[in-house]
């Protein structure tokens, strides 16, 4: 009894000394939990040299694989591009016309950049150009973001390539080495997100196999979107591996803010003060955010009044983003972007509209919803399944996180294999926001695709390559049979190759066949139509004709013309409807009033759009023009009405007055009619 006695008052004793000791913050205190927290984040440095080994080994083989893959892509698209034009055996406009569209007009101006006498002159030329649309002044840098052209001159010059490679040699390697570390940037990203390179290595699978959904590189090389998704691809890379390193959310994705704020306000500058950056909806919203966060009392979690201020938060950063917008919109002058409302409107069936523009955007496939097709690609290659699977499950792990976070639950701080809790991972928070935002986006609009699909690539190949995720689902259905953690282990191997070896089988050979199947473009009328603008036409010239054709005389010859393919500018809109009217049911003396309002020396008619035959119902341009026109009554479908007038394409070949009047043929092939446009007229009975 004594001994039990004395016992008891020694451990009594003990407890009193310990709480005692909790309760003053002395310096003595603060000193021993110094070398506390010292002691506990000295431990990984006494790992065995074995360990450290094997850690070594794994990231060096894991970026030989990334650099690798890169690489190897890279070298695929040029080979792919070779035998698909035969590219090094053509002449240099034979060259150019691959080419299309607005492509053709990017290139063009990096050409002019490396015709200037010097860079600054190269560049005040293409801010204040007024050599290649007629009767109107453009930055060129500003409406096109032409700094990867000027980047690309600068480096083309300063390296002297220009003695060892032809200029466009060197500009698709800067595209195609550009897409090497997009890949790789993948390759990165979903390495860091499951802790394995396999993850990489079928996340650079995966996408090539579906790259008719992930790029348009094989078609339109000098794409803005070429240029800019491998910055993007790296920017995540980034981000993700500092979200997977910073677990305290509640502060260092609140560093994160402060870094949009920065990249915004730069591209304002960028983008010569482009207003429409400062009243973005997000920078609002990132200011909020930032403004709660400074404002935020230190409360007690659990209490009553913690989820009161949850409440208040949430209200102050709605409230304050919506306020914040208003104001800089008050006194930030910008351009209100009516139409981009107007076409969502006519898009989602909410209006209806005659407007030739608008249904000419709404008829083009890349801003349409997808189609079936594209699913069954993705299924095909067993992407879609395990995206949603993987998007499933980190989907209601988050919901677990959130739930325990509003009931005040405690969290760990450093989340590991056996809690089987991927949703409270950082990084898996953002991307699982990121690609539901996107693929929504996606769902819409078909030419976002490109932006969603690598995102898909890199989400599910983390997925099934994590060991953390098949954990979080095996606690789930709490396995008794098998230990969860060693089944994840063995999963997160097994499922990436089988995968890969299924991958491996049934595409690799297509992909060889394709490297090996020799392709060929040809378009013998287009370098006829060049060749005679640069030999028979007059440097002075403007030329008329659709936008795409004249983005290709732009590049081809350097001609002045009247249109550009670009639609982020409402003169050259106008220019492009008006000029598409050559195509409709007018008059020879209306066509000609246009054409001479802009001052156009030279009409083009093209055979494949007058006598177009379109896939689908009510797009092809002709049947666009006359429902603006008023020469098809849409609420009773393909009717015609009366027109006096029959379509001037056709009527202006036929040679008559008073079509002969105003237009005079001077050259023609089995694609083009160019007719130059009489200045002097002389009517003929």
């Amino acid at each position: 009894m004594a001994g039990s006695f004395v016992r008891r008052i020694g451990n009594k004793g003990a407890a009193i000394e310990l709480r005692q000791r909790k309760k003053p913050k002395s310096s003595e205190y603060k000193e021993s939990a110094k070398e506390k927290k010292i002691d506990d984040t000295a431990v990984p440095e006494r790992a065995p040299k074995h360990v450290l080994l094997q850690r070594f080994a794994k990231i060096f083989i894991g970026c030989l694989a990334a650099v690798t893959s890169g690489m190897m892509y890279a070298l695929y698209l040029s080979a792919y591009h070779e035998r698909k034009f035969w590219f090094s055996n053509r002449q240099e406009l034979e060259r150019e016309i691959t080419f299309q569209g607005d492509s053709a007009i990017y290139y063009s101006y990096y050409k002019d950049m490396l015709k200037a006498p010097s860079f600054e002159r190269g560049v005040y030329e293409l801010t204040h150009n007024n050599k290649t649309v007629s009767l109107k002044t453009i930055n060129a840098v500003q409406q096109m973001s032409l700094y990867p052209e000027l980047i690309a001159s600068v480096l083309y010059q300063a390296t002297g390539s220009n003695e060892i490679i032809e200029p466009v040699y060197f500009y698709i390697g800067i595209v195609f080495g550009l897409q090497g570390i997009y890949v790789t940037a993948l390759f990165v990203t979903s390495w860091l997100m499951s802790g394995t390179w396999l993850a990489g290595m079928l996340t650079v699978a995966w996408f090539i196999i579906n790259r008719v959904d992930t790029t348009r590189i094989e078609y339109s090389i000098p794409l803005r979107e070429n240029w800019a998704l491998p910055y993007f691809a790296c920017q995540v890379a980034a981000l993700t591996g500092y979200l997977k390193s910073n677990l305290n959310t509640y502060g260092e994705v609140h560093e994160v803010y402060k870094i949009y704020i920065f990249s915004l306000f730069l591209g304002y500058l960028l983008q010569f003060e482009n207003s429409a950056f400062l009243v973005s909806p997000l920078l609002s919203l990132v200011v909020a955010l930032v403004l709660v966060k400074c404002l935020q009392l230190n409360v007690k979690k659990g209490t009553f009044v913690a989820k009161i201020m949850k409440v208040i938060n949430f209200y102050l950063v709605c409230t304050l983003t919506v306020t914040l917008n208003i104001i800089m919109k008050t006194f930030v002058p910008h351009k209100e972007n009516g139409y981009m409302l107007k076409f969502l409107e006519v898009k989602f069936g909410l209006n209806m509209t005659k407007n030739f523009t608008m249904n000419w955007l709404l008829c083009q496939k890349y801003l349409q919803a997808p189609s079936q097709d594209f699913f069954l690609r993705l299924t095909q290659s067993s992407l879609l399944p395990f995206y949603i699977l993987v998007l499933i499950i980190c989907f209601l792990s988050i919901m677990q996180v959130i739930f325990r976070r509003i009931n005040d639950k405690s969290l760990k701080k450093t989340v590991t294999l056996e809690d089987g809790q991927i949703g409270e991972r950082p990084e898996i928070i953002y991307h699982v926001i990121h690609t539901i935002l996107l693929g929504s986006l996606a769902m819409v609009i078909e030419g976002l695709k490109y932006l969603w699909t690598p995102y898909v690539c890199m989400l599910a190949a983390s997925g099934v390559c994590s060991p953390e995720l098949w954990t979080t689902l095996f606690k789930w259905f709490r396995l008794r049979t098998v230990h969860p953690i060693l089944l994840a282990l063995i999963l997160s191997m097994a499922v990436p190759t089988i995968i890969g070896l299924s991958l491996w089988k049934e595409f690799f050979p297509r992909l060889m066949t394709e490297l090996m199947e020799l392709q060929e473009f040809y378009d013998p009328d287009t370098v006829e139509l060049m060749t005679w603008i640069k030999r028979q036409a007059p440097v002075a010239a403007v030329f008329a004709g659709s936008p795409q054709l004249m983005g290709m005389i732009k590049l081809c010859t350097g001609w002045m013309v009247t249109s550009l393919p670009l639609y982020n500018d409402d003169d050259l809109l106008k220019r492009n409807e008006n000029i598409y009217q050559i195509y409709s049911k007018r008059s020879a003396e209306d066509i000609y009033k246009i054409l001479t309002s802009y001052k156009a020396n030279y009409l083009i008619v093209e055979d494949a759009i007058c006598n177009e035959v379109g896939t689908m119902r009510g797009c092809r341009v002709k049947d666009l023009l006359d429902i603006a026109n008023g020469h098809v009554d849409c609420e009773e479908g393909d009717k015609l009405t009366y027109s006096k007038y029959g379509r001037f394409c056709h009527e202006v070949k036929i040679n008559y007055s008073p079509y002969v009047n105003y237009f005079t043929r001077v050259y023609w092939n089995r694609s083009y009619f160019v007719y130059k446009i009489n200045t002097v007229i002389s009517f003929q009975s």
